[in-house]
């Protein structure tokens, strides 16, 4: 299978002319070309950018076929095809496969400073997207998604499910009984969060950076400039590629960047604050390096009414409740000192059902449970606490305009510089 290759001047030549012109036309896809088109049994197609170990472990999903495959690393590529059917197109640039009329859906399981582009890319090129998470390394990458993905009628995907499926960490159960807990008002009002070891969640705090490496050849196999893409140029080093790249703040937020969304989505899901965000955050931490992120000790983010999403580094409280209201606490194994409290939520409605089939989304052009919006607002809670921890002080945050208050240099991380040619 011959991999189809381009060189810098045709990827310049490519944005200029291929991505402008898809941008004022979308590919309409198989699905929605009209009744009887797409059979039942039909499975919609799927492309996968980034074939390393995330995108690897999607290859089999129901209801679709991976039709083409995308990376910079040959090895890596190598491996994904290997996974597959025979008859899978390959590439080394996302912007050629996303022409491919016969895709249906396109996941990106990149490094997070790919994501935006990449997904925005996708949807104006007439593609569904499944994101990784986090949604976006900045806040401005963000509103720039919705943007493409509302603008070009796509169904967008963020790949984190505990707001509606699998048992939410320490807590034993699924996010639903959370939910229905907070909206019966038994706990009271305002909320605290804290989410801690203690609660059942791990900050992989060993996702850190060096700060001495030293440059290396780059591996034959990997087209670094590529991989690099709208990050900015730094010699090659092994541990700021692939497993590693979590602990630079070009790629990604150490351990908060890397599972912030899988903990702080649900929060916000079961707080009700899909459409807004907290209007400060408060950070105590070592002072960060301007490359390799570091560790920190508390994250605290406050919202408008009082609630407080606590992000517990250090640990110390052993028998700290993971959400405390005025009237009640609820621990871990979904334990509270509220008695009879199943008795006191049976009487309670459930909270309302959600649309939690990617596929049946696709095919049905219905909003996925997770999406373009809600994502934006809990991958904003992320980017509020990496921003702070960069910048080594508190913040505070006006939700509607979505940027940092009296605070130039904050604002500055919400639209960061791209290298050139790379924009969202």
């Amino acid at each position: 299978m011959k991999e189809q290759k381009s060189t810098s001047a045709s990827r310049r030549n490519f944005i200029k002319g291929s991505i402008a012109t898809v941008a004022a036309f979308s590919i309409v896809p198989r699905h929605v070309l009209g009744k009887g088109f797409l059979a039942p049994s039909d499975q919609l197609t799927k492309a996968i950018v980034g074939t390393g170990s995330m995108g690897r472990g999607h290859i089999p999903y129901a209801g679709t076929k991976v039709v083409a495959l995308c990376d910079v690393d040959k090895k890596h590529l190598t491996t994904a095809v290997n996974m597959v059917d025979k008859g899978v197109k390959t590439f080394s640039d996302y912007r050629e496969l996303i022409q491919l009329p016969e895709v249906d859906i396109v996941h990106v399981a990149t490094p997070p400073h790919w994501h935006g582009i990449i997904a925005a890319d996708a949807a104006r090129a007439g593609k569904d997207v499944w994101c990784e998470k986090p949604m976006t390394r900045t806040i401005g990458e963000g509103k720039r998604l919705i943007e493409a993905v509302q603008q070009h009628g796509r169904v967008f995907r963020l790949n984190t499910w505990f707001r509606f499926e699998d048992n939410f960490y320490g807590m034993r159960t699924p996010v639903k009984p959370i939910k229905k807990l907070v909206q019966s008002g038994l706990l009271g009002w305002p909320l605290k969060v804290t989410v801690s070891k203690h609660t059942g969640f791990d900050w992989k705090f060993y996702w850190v950076g060096k700060t001495n490496n030293a440059p290396q050849p780059v591996p034959a196999d990997l087209d670094y400039e590529m991989w690099l893409g709208p990050a900015p140029y730094k010699p090659y080093s092994e541990h700021r590629v692939h497993q590693t790249f979590r602990g630079y703040w070009d790629y990604d937020g150490g351990g908060l960047g890397d599972m912030g969304q899988h903990y702080l989505d649900p929060v916000q899901y079961f707080l009700g604050k899909d459409d807004t965000s907290p209007v400060s955050v408060e950070v105590d931490a070592p002072q960060q390096h301007t490359e390799a992120v570091g560790t920190w000790r508390r994250i605290t983010y406050t919202y408008a009414d009082g609630c407080q999403i606590v992000l517990d580094g250090e640990a110390k409280d052993e028998k700290v409740a993971y959400i405390e209201g005025p009237k009640g606490k609820l621990y871990p194994n979904f334990k509270s000192d509220i008695p009879d409290l199943e008795k006191k939520l049976a009487a309670f409605p459930d909270p309302e059902p959600q649309v939690t089939d990617f596929v049946d989304a696709v095919k049905n052009r219905k909003k996925f449970a997770l999406n373009e919006e809600n994502g934006h607002r809990s991958c904003t809670i992320v980017n509020m606490g990496l921003a702070a921890l960069r910048l080594g002080r508190s913040l505070k945050f006006d939700p509607e305009k979505q940027e940092f208050v009296d605070d130039e240099g904050a604002n500055r991380l919400i639209n960061q510089p791209m290298r050139g040619p790379w924009t969202i």
